[in-house]
């Protein structure tokens, strides 16, 4: 996925058991989480700390460290209002739970907008945060994941209490 980077943005980077990342955020709120950003690192600047960005960091870290299960951070992502709607149920997906595109749909009240769901998800600028990662196939199957599915198969293994399958 390519990703425009907002010039009011600051950022961060991060090690992370996925890579590189970075986070972006602006006053308002955390703008985006970037996964395999080697390649893109130079692209938007020098870092900046800011108080939302200490506080993305801290809290993917303690994520990352199995001790976190839910974020508690302002979000700042741009986006239609059907994908705010949508990621706003993504955020409702309990810790270690997966669900599929129609689940979502149906949530939402619009079993007709699956494919719309799959689009909105795939656009999601704020993953682990915003946990597109635990929406599957309807068979059980991972599907497509911006970060890769690799990525998206750890995230789930740390979700399920599998670290040896995430390190």
């Amino acid at each position: 996925m390519t990703t425009a980077i907002d010039p009011t943005a600051r950022h961060l980077t991060m090690e992370s058991p996925l890579g590189l990342m970075a986070v972006s955020a602006v006053d308002a709120g955390v703008t985006y989480v970037h996964m395999g950003v080697e390649e893109m690192k130079d692209a938007w600047g020098p870092e900046e700390a800011t108080p939302v960005l200490g506080a993305a960091v801290d809290q993917l870290e303690a994520y990352f460290a199995g001790d976190l299960k839910d974020f508690d951070l302002p979000l700042a992502a741009a986006g239609t209002a059907f994908q705010h709607k949508v990621w706003k149920e993504l955020c409702r997906i309990p810790y270690g739970e997966t669900v599929s595109y129609m689940d979502i749909a149906e949530r939402i009240g619009d079993r007709k907008a699956v494919r719309a769901v799959g689009l909105a998800n795939g656009r999601n600028p704020i993953a682990i945060v915003v946990p597109c990662h635990r929406v599957i196939g309807a068979n059980g199957k991972l599907t497509g994941y911006a970060g890769g599915l690799w990525r998206k198969e750890r995230l789930l293994s740390l979700e399920r209490g599998e670290p040896a399958l995430f390190g």
